[in-house]
């Protein structure tokens, strides 16, 4: 209740010195305005310089050759059923059975996740170890199994790469080719060594440990117990002369028949680059891939490829156009297969889901 002679405070009005100040314009009030301009202006004149180009390119998708994209699309299934079986040989090799459907709907499905998800190779590499550990796989095996897949990824995209500058005619240092191919070979020789020698590691890693222990001052045995149970799962790997060279077989039909993708795509838009000029436009995307800057290497990887088909022979025009055909293949199609495999295939229960999460608590994460 409001006093005699007072007005309540809720009705008060503050003077009008303090009551809704106007707006003080900044110092640089003006730099949004110049720098909106600044950018319609550059749009346009973007458009207006690449329109020629762009409309050739539309004139390239108009007049597209189906076919082509038909066999751009069977390609890339050849192209993931290949990886599917370098997982699946290499898995059987340490016991674990898995048929290849099963293999091929976890490569669909993380493939997905690596195309579409921020940080998606880790999310990528996290479903793959999960799903071999239900198939049976043990901690060890799993990670051993994605290091193996990789190895032998790489190893099969630096020959593709050489044998297309050597096909372009690039100059390669003959010490530089053989270091490289020793590297590779030597990686490769001492996991598969280590794989069916587990055993003759175990006082190297007693010798290691206690090293370790003595300069940090823990208990002489500390860690031992656990070095012998990653010595034990490795144990149960035999990858013997044929499995690895079939592994690499399937290896080099999943990166061939991604070549021979990326070259339906051109064919299919008119274009017609040079078989070497192909291998290095696909050595090169691949390479600038690998950076995860973004999902899927958008924007970087399509720039990359544009480029490098143009030098190959292809026009600009020609070479935008087949980068859409590719990437819409390769990256689009791929993953909206890849996220309909994964809500059909695996809908984990809870159950599965807490027993990895058991596991991962324990530290039976990949590379522990």
């Amino acid at each position: 209740m409001a006093l005699p002679g007072k007005t309540p405070w809720r009705l008060r009005r503050p003077p009008p010195s303090v009551a809704e100040p106007g707006r003080v314009r900044g110092r640089f009030w003006w730099l949004k305005y110049v720098l909106g301009l600044a950018l319609i202006t550059l749009l346009v004149v973007e458009g207006t310089l690449l329109w020629p180009k762009l409309n050739e390119s539309w004139q390239a998708l108009t007049e597209i050759h189906w076919g082509w994209v038909a066999a751009c699309i069977a390609a890339q299934a050849v192209s993931l059923s290949g990886y599917a079986s370098v997982q699946q040989r290499l898995l059987n090799a340490a016991g674990v059975v898995a048929g290849h459907l099963k293999n091929l709907s976890v490569i669909y499905a993380s493939t997905a996740m690596a195309l579409t998800l921020p940080a998606g190779q880790v999310f990528s590499t996290a479903f793959t170890y999960k799903q071999t550990r239900k198939w049976g796989a043990t901690p060890i095996v799993a990670s051993w199994q994605l290091a193996m897949c990789g190895v032998i990824a790489a190893a099969t995209l630096a020959l593709l790469g050489a044998t297309g500058a050597l096909a372009f005619g690039t100059k390669v240092s003959p010490v530089t080719l053989t270091i490289s191919i020793i590297c590779v070979a030597l990686l490769f020789v001492g996991l598969r060594y280590i794989a069916q020698n587990p055993g003759s590691l175990e006082r190297l890693g007693h010798w290691v440990l206690a090293r370790y222990n003595s300069f940090r001052g823990n208990h002489p045995d500390r860690g031992v117990s656990r070095w012998s149970e990653i010595l034990t799962q490795l144990d149960s790997v035999e990858l013997g002369r044929t499995d690895t060279v079939i592994a690499f077989g399937w290896s080099a039909i999943h990166r061939v028949a991604d070549v021979a993708c990326l070259g339906f795509a051109c064919w299919a838009v008119g274009a017609h680059p040079s078989f070497a000029g192909l291998l290095i436009a696909f050595t090169a995307a691949k390479a600038v891939g690998s950076i995860p800057l973004m999902p899927g290497g958008l924007g970087y990887v399509d720039t990359a490829l544009i480029t490098a088909l143009t030098i190959a022979g292809a026009t600009g025009a020609q070479a935008l156009a087949a980068v859409f055909v590719y990437r819409m293949v390769s990256l689009v199609l791929v993953a909206l297969v890849g996220w309909v495999v994964f809500l059909i295939s695996f809908r984990a229960t809870h159950r599965d889901d807490a027993d990895m999460t058991i596991d991962f608590e324990r530290g039976d994460q990949p590379g522990v």
